[in-house]
């Protein structure tokens, strides 16, 4: 009984804080799609805690366990949202939720009467459980290297580590013909355990205070570091050195490493010589980037522009365009030119060569070390 209890108290002590984060969510009128999957994955953490609670009534498992079966997919888009900036949830997405709730209502209405069958069909969403947990792990470690938010590097792998093995667990008790996290039965100690570590870490990851970005745009960072320096004691954090923003910026606008194919962020720090954090801290505190490849197409767009508006160049290929800016293929270079400009590289040159040379994009000019590319707070 003693035990009991305490897997109840986790289990209301995270159930509690997962609460604290949805209608903390809520007052601030949620519009972008991380806010939305993050209330979604605090929602299905309240749920599973709950449902998968000791003594928990099994009449209920027939409507309980096809919603917790789906919830592996909100876990997999969370993931790809909270870790991949330039993710955008579409309708399908919705609709494979659907269909996992679906499938998982057809096996328990029809585990009375095809038990072998509905017992197959278990094993099958268990191994779909493991493709979306590895899927959503692959997510995170692929994107770990570019991101240069701190805290979120810092917080992602220990969340997603505890999801996974909860998810897991879930899946082996599907291929074990085992109810799904075996709703209502004791000894479900280890599972409030990770739940409430998974509710704490989302909770220091909701309520940590946000680092405030300076500026967001690099001439503007470097004329007022000066300013920054003086409220450093006041501010309460490290300021991002100056001399380092004119380093960086010279190797962007004036060398144009950007350029260089498969740049990584350990190699501009090994050509800054300073330690690889440091020059994270610069890029996202000083410049207001979340991602270095978003860092790195700013430039890399901000040159394909100037060559797609020049006449002189329009017998150029794009493919060839984009991989002297620096881009390895057309697809990704295709996808980040449309997102910065909301066009495809083929309208932007056909619309600016249609242009009078006087209107032909003046905010760029003809130097990229001299215009810089714009910054955006992220």
């Amino acid at each position: 009984m003693g035990l009991t209890a305490i897997d109840l108290g986790l289990r209301g002590a995270a159930s509690g804080v997962f609460l604290l984060i949805v209608l903390a969510a809520l007052q601030r009128r949620p519009a972008n799609q991380n806010v939305l999957l993050g209330i979604a994955m605090c929602a299905g953490g309240i749920f599973y805690a709950i449902v998968t609670a000791p003594n928990f009534p099994k009449t209920a498992w027939w409507w309980t366990l096809p919603i917790l079966s789906a919830q592996p997919a909100v876990f997999w888009l969370w993931a790809r949202a909270a870790f991949d900036d330039d993710f955008v949830l579409k309708r399908w997405h919705g609709a494979m939720w659907l269909s996992v709730v679906a499938y998982g209502f057809a096996i328990t209405l029809g585990w009375a009467y095809w038990p072998a069958l509905a017992g197959a069909g278990g094993r099958v969403l268990a191994l779909g459980t493991l493709v979306l947990a590895l899927a959503a792990a692959v997510q995170t470690i692929k994107t770990w290297r570019a991101d240069l938010v701190a805290r979120r590097r810092r917080l992602r792998l220990a969340i997603l580590a505890i999801n996974v093995l909860l998810i897991a667990a879930v899946a082996v008790a599907g291929f074990a013909a085992i109810p799904v996290a075996v709703p209502g039965a004791p000894g479900s100690f280890p599972t409030a355990l990770g739940l409430f570590l998974v509710a704490i870490l989302a909770g220091l990851g909701a309520f940590a205070t946000q680092p405030a970005v300076p500026v967001n745009d690099a001439t503007a960072a470097i004329a007022s570091s000066d300013a920054r320096e003086a409220d450093r004691a006041t501010a309460g954090r490290v300021v991002v050195d100056p001399i380092l923003l004119r380093r960086l910026d010279h190797l962007m606008t004036v060398e144009r490493t950007y350029r260089q194919e498969g740049l990584a962020i350990g190699a501009l720090a090994a050509r800054l010589d300073v330690p690889e954090h440091r020059l994270r801290q610069a890029i996202n505190e000083g410049l207001g980037y979340r991602n270095f490849n978003a860092f790195l197409n700013r430039y890399r767009i901000e040159d394909a522009r100037l060559v797609l508006s020049d006449v002189t160049q329009r017998e150029v290929p794009v493919l060839t365009i984009a991989m002297d800016a620096g881009f390895q293929s057309i697809g990704p270079f295709n996808r980040a030119f449309k997102a910065e400009t909301g066009v495809t590289p083929t309208e932007f040159r056909r619309e600016a060569l249609s242009r009078p040379e006087t209107d032909c994009d003046p905010g760029i000019g003809g130097d990229p070390g001299i215009n810089q590319p714009r910054r955006e707070i992220g």
